[in-house]
């Protein structure tokens, strides 16, 4: 008996739509070296002639929103029409040089490469009929969720937002420290450990706040604490070889890579032996498939793959390995985007976020939503 391989669909790329949007936050969140006012993105739609339309939403800069919009417009789109979507490889490539220009902030044109690659992804998981997470690897279909939290200036205590983040259902918190001594930052954590009992995921980021000796006076002060992985604790000019001292000294798993820009960024960290976590960011840093090329390297170094926020595009990519950790979210004030552009968004169950089983990202965007917050390009 002979068998005869299914047609594999063309995906004939007619026009790319983008709708930057920008949402003023309730007040300014502090972490180390840092605040932030807004929270932004930009919705992607890739439109075909066979009449499937790919959309997401990715990166979450504020700063720079509308040169990235333009980038999307002016630079990637006439390189990719007519091109077939289904070849996301050699889309991939087609739209990298947007990145090549050295008097432009580089993560300009990394997120905006990352914003066509992500849409690209969904129209393939719809033309395929498949969710994301299981064309990728299917390894499960629900993750743990934690929140980013711990902010300087919180107007309620520490044990408050612990309790909060528990009764949303959230399987564990994301700390912030580095803005403070090694000691204060150290007690306002254990503070965290107590609220939030020992089933309770606890992990701190610095943001690269500190030098190798305080991040390390920290780790060793966090002790006992269940501390599950130590983000990005030392300063970006010697960051590789500080952070493998604060791994062996401080006796600590480290976690860094969302401060990379790509794929050989993330080899090094492995290479040198300074993490043990790799949330290298596909909004950041040129989408899914350049994220995918950094999974399949963690893997042959023991390396976990975690993601830097964006949640919706972090969970299908985590929940199809074997080696994915978390999914990270924000407060509702902190990222209302997540919160309410989504309107099938599932309910938590005893910390777990669910995927959809809807093909590509599955996900149903509020298009009110969409509309009054959508900022004008000039």
């Amino acid at each position: 008996m002979t068998t005869t391989a299914a047609t594999v669909p063309s995906l004939t790329i007619r026009r790319i739509e983008t709708v930057p949007i920008r949402v003023p936050l309730g007040r300014i969140y502090r972490g180390s070296f840092y605040e932030m006012s807004h929270r932004s993105t930009i919705v992607t739609r890739v439109h075909t002639d066979e009449g499937i339309v790919g959309e997401a939403y990715a990166g979450d800069e504020d700063a720079g929103l509308l040169e990235i919009d333009a980038i999307v417009r002016d630079e990637i789109a006439p390189l990719l029409i007519g091109m077939d979507a289904m070849a996301v490889e050699r889309c991939w490539e087609l739209s990298r040089p947007v990145t090549f220009n050295i008097l432009r902030d580089r993560r300009l044109g990394l997120v905006a490469q990352a914003c066509v690659d992500t849409a690209l992804w969904d129209a393939i998981g719809k033309a395929l009929g498949q969710p994301l997470w299981k064309l990728w690897g299917g390894y499960r279909d629900r993750l743990p969720m934690i929140s980013i939290g711990g902010y300087y200036d919180d107007t309620g205590t520490v044990a408050e937002e612990v309790a909060e983040l528990q009764e949303r259902g959230l399987a564990g918190m994301k700390f912030k420290v580095g803005g403070r001594d090694p000691e204060t930052d150290a007690r306002r954590f254990r503070e965290a450990r107590e609220a939030g009992g020992p089933d309770f995921i606890l992990a701190a980021d610095a943001n690269q706040g500190w030098s190798r000796e305080d991040a390390i006076a920290f780790a060793r002060a966090v002790a006992g604490a269940d501390l599950r992985w130590f983000e990005e604790p030392c300063r970006w000019h010697n960051d590789r070889r500080a952070m493998r001292d604060v791994r062996t000294m401080g006796d600590v798993p480290v976690c860094a890579g969302q401060s990379e820009f790509s794929a050989g960024g993330c080899r090094d960290l492995m290479v040198d032996g300074a993490i043990d976590v790799c949330n290298f960011d596909a909004s950041w840093s040129g989408g899914p498939t350049e994220w995918r090329r950094v999974a399949g390297m963690a893997a042959s170094f023991d390396v976990a793959m975690g993601h830097h926020e964006e949640p919706q595009v972090a969970a299908h990519l985590l929940a199809s390995i074997p080696h994915g950790t978390y999914v990270e979210c924000f407060h509702p004030d902190r990222d209302p985007i997540w919160w309410n552009l989504i309107a099938n968004r599932p309910p938590l169950v005893d910390g777990q976020l669910t995927l959809p089983s809807a093909p590509g990202f599955g996900w149903e965007l509020d298009a009110d939503y969409i509309e009054r917050y959508r900022v004008s390009a000039p």
